[in-house]
């Protein structure tokens, strides 16, 4: 079929997530039909950088053959066996052994599952099942933040406090929401060290109102992903830290877009200095190449259900996947044998942050932001008061349209334009990044001149 043909069929039969149905048949879809290293191309051969890294997943790239053979050979061994009945596959044990080495000191448990969404519905059932097995039946609620984003079931969009989604669905009535920590949009006249405290402490504010002895966990992302790249600032987790010693509530964090070398560490939590009890993952595991997803479970929640006994009524028919196993072993060989984290923490993170942070004087920018290979750039029509240009935020959809015309993937998230390039990128490609988003800055403040 010709493009023109397969937007038809697309416009016909193919239901996008996050879509406006109405708008994308009006405008046709955009047909990526190959990829190699950091870059995709369209049907029309229309080649861009993409400052995404597919969705925030592929950190290596797209040219990995190592994956793509390892995932291949599995299939042809043994394309699938699940491990319910006591059953199990050599490479969820390799795999599990492998995450229990990479992650936090204390992480030596995995319970697999196929996203990240998922991966959070489990935590929710991990996090019942321990408080029921201590005996403290009556800590059932979560406290989450607003605008967080845990993923699109109705477990991990309720753990969510994007209130979009909660218009479209009846939200789990044990979650509760507390501040973001998004100074540049909700800090004042605070200073960034000042706000960061002052968010933190709404979650102490949060557990004193509902009641110590009702809370079950906090769950949080190190940096807000999908919600803008908000990154909190320094004083905010040292301070989350503070509280949850106050308090015997489990912390989750989620890592599905920060885990595996993002930060420059190989997980929010090691940069951070934060101990989670349970810990999500998905996207980068794989490099993109294979659904996977998973919880890492903590020593002291893993022995508590061990311990006590009788079924763990929970589970998913591809939980520890073999061929998605054997892609993720030779994603985490990848990462350690070229030291590709090592590269973003020392070289490739500072000098994006130094070239990103030159974006911040142009006259849209209201903040330009960075940590390690992740970038915020806030669009606004007066740099002074913080003004945006409208209040449908109609200049981050236009910036990212003219972002994909000069050869850039970048996303918008309302009037903030994100980015998360491959890990792999070099020095020329960081420079490329800058260069081409610089100028679909300067074609957007055209556009809303």
């Amino acid at each position: 079929m010709n493009k023109s043909q397969l937007q038809q069929h697309d416009r016909e039969h193919l239901l996008h997530p996050f879509t406006d149905f109405h708008d994308l048949g009006n405008q046709g879809t955009r047909v990526i039909t190959s990829a190699e290293g950091a870059y995709i191309t369209d049907i029309d051969g229309h080649k861009m950088l993409d400052g995404m890294s597919g969705l925030w997943c592929c950190n290596l790239g797209y040219s990995r053959r190592e994956i793509s053979e390892a995932i291949y050979e599995q299939l042809n061994k043994l394309p699938f066996y699940n491990s319910f009945f006591q059953c199990t596959t050599v490479p969820s044990i390799e795999l599990a052994d492998m995450l229990a080495e990479v992650t936090p000191a204390g992480m030596n448990n995995v319970f697999f599952t196929g996203s990240g969404s998922e991966a959070n519905d489990t935590n929710l059932r991990i996090i019942r099942r321990y408080w029921d097995l201590k005996e403290q039946p009556e800590k059932r609620i979560v406290i989450s933040r607003k605008n967080a984003y845990h993923g699109s079931t109705i477990g991990g969009a309720s753990l969510g406090g994007m209130s979009g989604m909660h218009k479209q669905f009846q939200s789990l009535d044990y979650i509760e929401h507390i501040q973001q920590p998004y100074w540049f949009g909700e800090g004042g006249d605070m200073s960034p060290e000042e706000f960061g405290v002052h968010a933190a402490r709404c979650l102490d504010e949060k557990i004193q109102e509902l009641g110590p002895e009702k809370v079950a966990a906090f769950i949080a992302e190190p940096i807000q992903g999908a919600g803008g790249v908000i990154i909190p600032p320094e004083t905010y987790w040292p301070e989350i830290k503070k509280v949850l010693d106050q308090y015997d509530i489990l912390l989750v964090m989620d890592e599905v877009i920060f885990g595996f070398g993002r930060t420059g560490e190989w997980f929010g939590a090691d940069y951070y200095g934060m101990k989670p009890d349970l810990m999500t993952f998905a996207k980068a595991v794989t490099n993109g190449y294979f659904p996977l997803g998973g919880t890492m479970v903590s020593d002291r929640v893993a022995e508590v259900i061990k311990a006590k006994g009788g079924e763990f009524t929970h589970g998913y028919t591809y939980s520890a996947h073999p061929a998605a196993c054997m892609a993720g072993i030779a994603t985490l060989n990848i990462l350690r044998e070229e030291k590709i984290i090592e590269t973003v923490r020392d070289t490739t993170g500072p000098y994006l942050a130094k070239r990103w942070a030159e974006l911040a004087d142009h006259p849209i920018v209201g903040e330009a932001r960075t940590l390690g290979l992740v970038g915020a750039l806030e669009l606004v029509k007066d740099k002074n008061s913080r003004a945006r240009f409208d209040d449908d935020c109609t200049a981050g959809g236009v910036c990212r349209d003219m972002s994909i015309k000069n050869g850039l993937v970048m996303r918008a998230t309302g009037d903030t334009m994100i980015i998360a390039p491959p890990l792999i990128l070099t020095i020329e490609q960081i420079d490329e990044l800058v260069e081409k988003a610089h100028r679909a800055l300067d074609d957007t403040a055209r556009a809303m001149a």
